[in-house]
């Protein structure tokens, strides 16, 4: 998160909830199966709960999952599981305090451990946390993390610290993200553009396209291989 904030989006231009919902009941009409809610933070969404349970109506649906931080996840593990969330990769980068707030900005580690460990009650499992490797080579953070992991059951991915705007990236150590040759994910922003390639500026507006047509032209013209965005951020649309 950048120190100074972020750009509000005015709120007319969000995606309601039942728009999101339309486009991943399209996308499952056309053979999408996976369905992951990331963001920015998906759980400050007001009504996150209330589309978690309109998703897993959708017919075709296997695997609905989140990518959080885990600041907020104590509060919402329980009521996510009822609503059909299946599981969540949770956000964490070190497991010293201090290291923890100069990093996420926030003092907020306890919270986020309380997090998991709600969602392990609730059933939100396998549990996977995301922790990223700095460009200098120390692993001492991470391997802190992992062996949080390790002790508690939970899966590890290491993320190496990526640049969307220099086209800096690699493959997840332990997850599948990052392998262009394997890649078939698409992105739907809180504007409505679908996005074939994180390193990529190209997208297509559903307003624009209608849904089906938006979909079918980023799968059409999803590339090869990453190269770099100067439009988007991770904060905006995720990892």
């Amino acid at each position: 998160m950048p120190e100074e904030g972020v750009p509000n989006i005015p709120h007319d231009e969000v995606l309601r909830l039942e728009d999101i919902a339309e486009v991943v009941r399209t996308a499952a009409e056309l053979g999408f199966d996976k369905i992951r809610l990331t963001g920015g933070e998906p759980l400050v969404r007001k009504g996150i709960v209330d589309l978690v349970a309109m998703l897993s109506e959708i017919e075709g649906i296997r695997d609905l999952a989140m990518t959080t931080n885990g600041v907020l996840l104590s509060r919402y593990a329980r009521d996510l599981k009822e609503a059909g969330l299946m599981r969540v990769n949770v956000s964490l980068d070190s497991m010293d305090r201090d290291t923890f707030r100069t990093i996420a900005r926030r003092d907020r580690l306890q919270d986020v451990l309380d997090g998991i460990r709600a969602a392990d009650e609730a059933g939100l499992t396998p549990i996977k946390i995301n922790t990223v490797l700095l460009r200098d080579g120390d692993r001492g953070e991470a391997d802190g993390v992992a062996a949080f992991a390790r002790k508690n059951g939970y899966e590890i991915r290491y993320i190496h610290q990526m640049n969307l705007q220099t086209g800096e990236f690699w493959p997840v150590e332990g997850g599948e993200g990052g392998n262009c040759g394997r890649c078939n994910r698409l992105r739907l922003s809180s504007r409505g553009i679908i996005y074939p390639c994180l390193f990529s500026d190209a997208g297509y507006d559903i307003h624009a396209y209608g849904i089906e047509d938006a979909i079918r032209a980023a799968v059409q013209n999803k590339p090869r291989h990453g190269v770099i965005s100067k439009k988007n951020t991770f904060y905006g649309l995720g990892g």
